[in-house]
């Protein structure tokens, strides 16, 4: 490692870190729902990602629980069932804990482990509509986004 610091207070370095998904003892879903909704205009994909709401979801797991959701990644966290969103996080990401492969759709076989990420251009498994990419955030912290036109309710890019 290049760098390595030592910290007397752990809470100094992560303490602004929303609830960790993957502490099953100490996770508060309520409180993760909370930070969600501070910002009601804006969009879930965006605010999935923010490590103050909740820890731990990252770009698979938030385009994932989207489509589970029916929502796209676009859509006002105001307009999203937050305890569902949060549920749907937490048991996708804890149903993967402790192996290499990553599966959402429950299968392990190659190219059958997702619904919609990383396959732009491909069918949905749902309704066989392509599946749809394109960025959402700002730069630096922009990200590759997926979903299904047809399944996902809500605002998309045009392009």
């Amino acid at each position: 490692m290049p760098v390595v610091e030592l910290v007397r207070d752990e809470s100094t370095v992560v303490g602004h870190l929303g609830p960790d998904v993957m502490d099953e003892e100490a996770f508060d879903a309520d409180e993760a729902v909370r930070r969600l909704a501070a910002e009601p205009d804006r969009e879930i994909g965006v605010a999935l990602l923010d490590q103050r709401n909740l820890a731990g979801v990252g770009n698979l797991y938030r385009v994932e629980a989207c489509f589970l959701e029916g929502v796209t990644p676009w859509t006002p966290v105001r307009d999203v069932d937050l305890p569902q969103m949060v549920a749907r996080c937490v048991a996708l990401m804890r149903f993967n804990r402790g192996r290499w492969t990553q599966s959402t759709t429950g299968s392990l076989r190659p190219h059958e482990t997702h619904f919609v990420f990383e396959r732009t251009g491909q069918p949905c498994r749902a309704c066989r509509t392509r599946i749809r990419s394109g960025f959402q955030g700002e730069r630096p912290q922009e990200r590759l986004t997926y979903w299904c036109p047809r399944c996902q309710d809500g605002p998309a890019p045009s392009s």
